[in-house]
């Protein structure tokens, strides 16, 4: 019998008023610090982006034991209500025929993310069978088709492998932390590589006039409609935007009851159509965009998009306090399994783009769409223009509907290899 497992020490700060205060202050110092146009910053910046810091300075006070990332509500707060909201402010500017105009390439880079992951897990654990055959022997299989759930699709669709697969819940916990640790840390590789996309587009040989072009209509259009908001421009903003994510929620607690009343043998929960955060992201990506081809698209113009980018940060910061570096001390032979997996699917990823010369938006966000999914793909859009972020999320829903299907066949190959 499995000795239980010691209980985390408490944090120094558990008070989340008091975290999200220093989340505040830790997102105005970059901002702050971001700014300046000459000196130790300047240059700083010029090597670090912004972003990435946002996201690793709030994971070194998890890791310290300074807050609890784990006990913190301000993370489910961020992505049940602020992503949602940010979504639909960012889609509000959002020229939907030019999205179209990006070409099939951003399609066959998610695709080639999850053929990825696949082929991933399959080296990872002969790579272990050889490096430290302990590591993957008895069921640490089972364990990884969780990895893969969320990996290719999502938090349910992890959930799902867990029960298809009768997953141990002190196995799942285990690869739950590797989960969060090696896929933070290929986020925080994405969002240093965006900083250098002219780099790797000239390596690639990609063509980005498309997604130029999309910028620079976004562009025009806040420069011809720019105006200083006033108070009542702000709340019209927070009423689009919260609104809609009231609603959003609203209309997916009727779907959701009305999908789990389904007969089972639909298999509508193969495509995540039973959770509730599934039709909260589609439905606040959708109301954004039917409003930008109304006049609601003129609030762009008051700034409806940066007030969406705050709420981003803010979620951004949150997910950051979920990484615990300390994490590797556990179980260290596990992470060295999830770093040979995510490194064989950056490995393709790279070798694709390459090929097809795509451009590293297309590669980095069809990545995180498999290995974050929607929380996380338009952040790393958004790194690259927040005019980008609904592609991110249009790409993280083809991986919740794939997810279960390809995670519970890599689970079959990994039976038979173990």
């Amino acid at each position: 019998m499995a000795a239980p497992a010691t209980a985390a020490p408490p944090p120094m700060i558990a008070n989340d008023a008091v975290v999200l205060g220093i989340l505040a202050v830790i997102l105005g110092f970059v901002f702050w610090s971001s700014s300046r146009t000459d000196g130790f910053w300047k240059k700083f910046y010029g090597i670090v982006p912004a972003l990435l810091l946002v996201y690793f300075l709030p994971s070194l006070l998890n890791s310290t034991g300074v807050v609890s990332g784990d006990a913190s509500g301000l993370y489910p707060m961020a992505r049940d209500y602020l992503l949602p909201s940010a979504l639909v402010l960012l889609c509000v500017a959002i020229d939907f025929q030019a999205i179209l105009r990006l070409g099939p390439k951003a399609i066959i880079m998610f695709v080639i993310g999850t053929v990825g992951v696949m082929l991933g897990g399959v080296v990872a654990l002969l790579a272990l069978q050889v490096i430290h055959p302990d590591t993957v022997a008895g069921d640490t299989w089972r364990g990884m088709t969780t990895l893969a759930g969320s990996w290719i699709g999502g938090g349910a669709n992890q959930a799902a492998m867990q029960a298809t697969y009768a997953v141990d819940e002190t196995l799942f916990g285990q690869f739950v932390a590797v989960d969060v640790l090696v896929g933070s840390l290929w986020m925080a590789a994405l969002l240093l590589l965006a900083g250098r996309a002219e780099r790797f587009d000239r390596w690639t040989g990609a063509d980005t006039s498309a997604i130029e072009v999309l910028k620079q209509r976004i562009e025009t259009y806040q420069s011809a409609h720019a105006r200083n908001p006033s108070l009542a421009d702000l709340m019209v903003i927070l009423a689009v935007g919260l609104g809609a994510t009231g609603l959003a929620h609203a209309i997916a607690d009727i779907a959701v009851d009305w999908v789990k009343s389904l007969p089972p043998e639909w298999k509508l929960k193969d495509y995540s159509l039973d959770t509730k955060f599934f039709w909260i992201t589609v439905l606040a990506t959708t109301f954004g965009l039917i409003l930008s081809f109304t006049r609601a698209r003129k609030l762009e113009g008051a700034g409806a998009s940066k007030i969406g980018s705050v709420m981003l940060y803010v979620l951004v910061a949150t997910i950051g306090m979920k990484m615990n570096l300390s994490a590797l001390i556990d179980k260290p032979w596990f992470f060295a399994l999830g770093a040979i997996w995510i490194a064989v699917h950056a490995l393709l990823m790279l070798a694709v783009a390459k090929l097809i010369r795509a451009p590293l938006f297309f590669m980095a966000v069809g990545s995180q769409a498999n290995i974050g999914a929607a929380a996380s793909a338009p952040v790393v859009a958004s790194a690259f223009h927040p005019s980008l972020a609904p592609v991110g999320v249009l790409l993280a829903v083809l991986g919740y509907a794939m997810g279960t299907y390809a995670a519970y066949a890599l689970g079959q190959i990994l039976m038979r290899m173990a």
